[in-house]
């Protein structure tokens, strides 16, 4: 099906407005305010902790909830509907932070855990409305389209709100608090307008009419016990979501925690702000770049470079004492955050049976949430217990690991063969 440019334009917009989430308050100002502000009287350790665990309940209700809001999404007219639903409730909860006191650690916490899930909800309508925008290169071309702008928007908010942090009074903002509140409203505002384009302009393409909620709770357990039966039949397709979930657990842990681990280790807040901002416009280029080479050794290949990379980054962050050291390191996460996601996505797509890629898609995004439940409450914990935060950033390795030993039994072309053989 050919789609419009306009509407796959509009549809990408989405993740211009929603990835500042991500790079502000995800990665950059929740993270550093939390440590400082809402749990400032708390030791470094015991502040670890918490956000850890923060960060780990939210992707286990999100990821508990997949499966059901997945059936709402394939059963009819409804993916806008939920995604509305998601996104209001991710753009209230951003709002709400800029209104919580000093100290108010545990409220902070819990806004940041509904916001979480407004932005993670949301992302599982959001990609299931690709299948019906756009097929084949189309498709590829909305898909990376969509990650790049991602970095691209997400970046461009991130850097006005670090000019707000490092020179408040130039934005008529008292002090460095004040900037940090006042962030967080520009990113719901910014969540909230370039949500507009796709809930205008993109069609909803659906099969029969939209099921009530009531029906929408049973279908979703429907298919994901029928998705766990073929997943066992193409067994490369386990294989592979077992990997992705041992690395992505890991990049996003890496993502959540590394402005509460450079801190703990005693480096400047602002250059910490400022190596992330980087991240972002690395990522945009990168992220591209990554696909080419992608083309020329295999995605399999591909990925198996980029889980190494990601060892050896975590290695560099427990050495690391300078801040240097954290502009070197966001560089190297900048080469292959965005790729690794981009290829996961695509390499998946190689491996199941096409007539069924809503359904094989939704235990994808599943996995994928039940991302970062393990990285951060381990890093926490071993933080905590060993009041030591090198050693508690030391243990990703074990998820890296773990997935390249996975990753390497994937076989691509089994695969192939298996998915098409599935009716």
């Amino acid at each position: 099906m050919k789609a419009r440019r306009g509407e796959i334009w509009a549809w990408a917009l989405y993740d211009w407005g929603n990835s500042a989430f991500a790079t502000t308050v995800m990665a950059g100002f929740f993270p550093l305010f939390f440590k400082t502000y809402w749990a400032g009287g708390a030791a470094a350790h015991e502040s670890t902790l918490y956000l850890g665990a923060a960060n780990s309940l939210a992707a286990v209700l999100v990821a508990a909830g997949a499966p059901f809001l997945g059936a709402a999404a394939d059963g009819g007219r409804m993916k806008k509907r939920f995604l509305l639903l998601f996104a209001a409730l991710g753009v209230a909860a951003t709002a709400a932070l800029a209104l919580v006191g000093a100290g108010l650690w545990p409220l902070a916490a819990a806004l940041f855990i509904l916001a979480s899930l407004g932005f993670a909800g949301g992302n599982i309508f959001y990609d299931s409305l690709l299948p019906g925008l756009a097929s084949g290169r189309e498709a590829d071309y909305a898909s990376s389209l969509g990650f790049a702008l991602g970095y691209l928007g997400g970046g461009v908010l991130f850097a006005v709100n670090v000019l707000m942090y490092l020179h408040p009074g130039l934005f008529g903002l008292p002090d460095e608090t004040a900037a940090v509140r006042a962030s967080f409203l520009t990113v719901a505002l910014w969540w909230g307008l370039f949500s507009l384009p796709l809930f205008l302009r993109v069609r909803e393409r659906g099969v029969g009419a939209a099921p009530g909620l009531g029906a929408a709770f049973p279908q979703g357990w429907a298919r994901l016990r029928r998705t766990c039966r073929e997943i066992k039949n193409l067994r490369v397709v386990g294989l592979f979501l077992a990997a992705y979930w041992f690395y992505m657990d890991g990049v996003d842990t890496v993502i959540r925690m590394a402005v509460d681990y450079g801190m703990a280790v005693g480096l400047p807040p602002g250059d910490l702000i400022a190596a992330l901002l980087l991240v972002q416009f690395v990522a945009f280029p990168c992220t591209l770049a990554f696909n080419g080479l992608a083309g020329k050794t295999g995605p399999k290949a591909a990925l198996l470079g980029a889980v190494a990379a990601y060892g050896l980054i975590t290695v560099g962050g427990a050495a690391m004492t300078r801040p240097w050291h954290f502009w070197a390191l966001a560089c190297a996460i900048g080469a292959f955050q965005g790729g690794i996601q981009a290829i996961s996505r695509s390499l998946y797509a190689r491996l199941i049976p096409p007539a069924r890629a809503g359904e094989f898609f939704g235990f994808y995004n599943m996995t994928g949430k039940f991302a970062a439940v393990v990285g951060p409450g381990m890093v926490g914990a071993a933080t905590y217990v060993t009041a030591d935060n090198r050693l508690g950033i030391l243990t990703l390795l074990l998820l890296f690991g773990a997935a390249f030993v996975l990753l390497r039994g994937v076989d691509v072309a089994e695969g192939e063969r298996l998915a098409r053989e599935v009716l």
